[in-house]
C-alpha cells in the first residue's frame, strides 16, 4: 500500500496542494473507509468520478474505487471523497481514510481486512454512534487596554513609555502587550478544553501556533452534539474578549482512528 498524499486533518478544507501530481500504481484501489459488512455501497461518485464498490471480508467491508492514473487533491475530488464518507457514516460507524490512501490490489486489501479484523472491529465499536467536532480558538487582539489595567508590569511599562516615548520603548511595550494577549488567550483555551472535555467520549489535541492557540477534536455521542454546541456558544460569550471560538463538523472520526502496522488505512 502506498503512503497517502494527505490533506488537512479537518478533511473539509478544499485548498489545492501545490505538490506535483502523484502517479498511482497500476490497478491500484483508492480506499475511502472501513465499515461493518452489510451496508449499501455509496451511490455518490468517487474520486475522478469513479463508481464506488465494497470489498467484504471477515465481517468488514472497504469502500473503494479504481484509482485514477494521476492523483491530485483537486477540489472536486476532495468533495467526492467527503461525499462517499458521508454516505457511509449515514449507515453506521466508519473508519475514515484520509485523502489519497491507496491499496495496490483487492487481494492485498482483503488480506489486511482479514488479518486486522479484531483491531478494526474494536475501533468501529469505539466510534459507533459518534461524530467528531473540532473546536478552534484564535487570539483576540483588541482587549489590550483591559489587560494593561489588570497587569501591574504592563501598566508600569506603559506609564514609562508615555513619559519617555521613543521607538524602542514603543516596540518593547508592543511586544509585551502581544505576549500578554497570547498568554490570556492560551489560559482561556485551557478553560475551554477543561469545560468541554466532560461532554466528550475522547479528545485529541491538534496543532496550534501564536495566533491559533486552540485546536482540539472531540469525539461525541451524536445525541450530545446539540448540548456540546450550546456549551461552546456559552464559552464563546464568556471568553470572547480573549479567544474567538469556532466549531467545524460533524466530521468523520479521523482523529480517533488508531493505525496498526498492517492497517488498510495506509497511514
Amino acid at each position: 500500500m502506498t503512503a497517502p498524499a494527505t490533506t488537512d486533518s479537518a478533511a473539509t478544507d478544499t485548498a489545492v496542494s501545490p505538490d506535483a501530481p502523484a502517479p498511482a500504481p497500476k490497478a491500484a484501489l483508492y480506499v475511502y473507509g472501513i465499515a461493518p459488512a452489510g451496508i449499501r455501497a455509496p451511490r455518490a461518485p468517487g474520486v475522478d468520478g469513479a463508481p464506488v464498490r465494497l470489498l467484504t471480508e471477515s465481517g468488514l467491508c472497504a469502500a473503494v474505487s479504481d484509482a485514477p492514473p494521476r492523483l491530485r487533491p483537486r477540489r472536486r475530488d476532495l468533495l467526492a471523497h467527503q461525499a462517499v464518507l458521508a454516505e457511509l457514516a449515514a449507515q453506521g460507524p466508519v473508519l475514515p481514510m484520509r485523502f489519497a490512501v491507496l491499496s495496490p490490489r483487492s487481494d492485498t486489501l482483503l488480506s489486511q481486512l482479514r488479518s486486522d479484523t479484531q483491531h478494526l472491529t474494536t475501533q468501529l465499536e469505539g466510534v459507533r454512534g459518534c461524530v467528531e467536532l473540532n473546536v478552534k480558538g484564535t487570539v483576540v487582539p483588541g482587549h489590550f487596554a483591559d489587560l494593561v489595567r489588570r497587569d501591574d508590569r504592563l501598566r508600569g511599562l506603559a506609564l514609562r513609555t508615555r513619559r519617555r516615548p521613543d521607538y524602542e520603548a514603543n516596540v518593547r511595550l508592543g511586544e509585551a502587550i502581544a505576549l500578554g494577549v497570547r498568554r490570556e488567550a492560551r489560559r482561556a483555551a485551557r478553560e475551554v478544553v477543561d469545560r468541554l472535555t466532560p461532554l466528550a467520549v475522547r479528545t485529541a489535541g491538534g496543532t496550534t501556533d501564536d495566533e491559533q492557540v486552540l485546536s482540539t477534536s472531540f469525539l461525541l455521542r451524536s445525541a450530545d452534539e446539540t448540548r456540546f454546541r450550546e456549551a461552546v456558544a456559552a464559552l464563546a460569550r464568556t471568553c470572547g474578549d480573549r479567544l474567538a471560538l469556532s466549531v467545524t463538523g460533524p466530521l468523520p472520526c479521523y482523529s480517533f482512528v488508531d493505525p496498526c502496522p498492517a492497517s488498510p488505512a495506509g497511514r
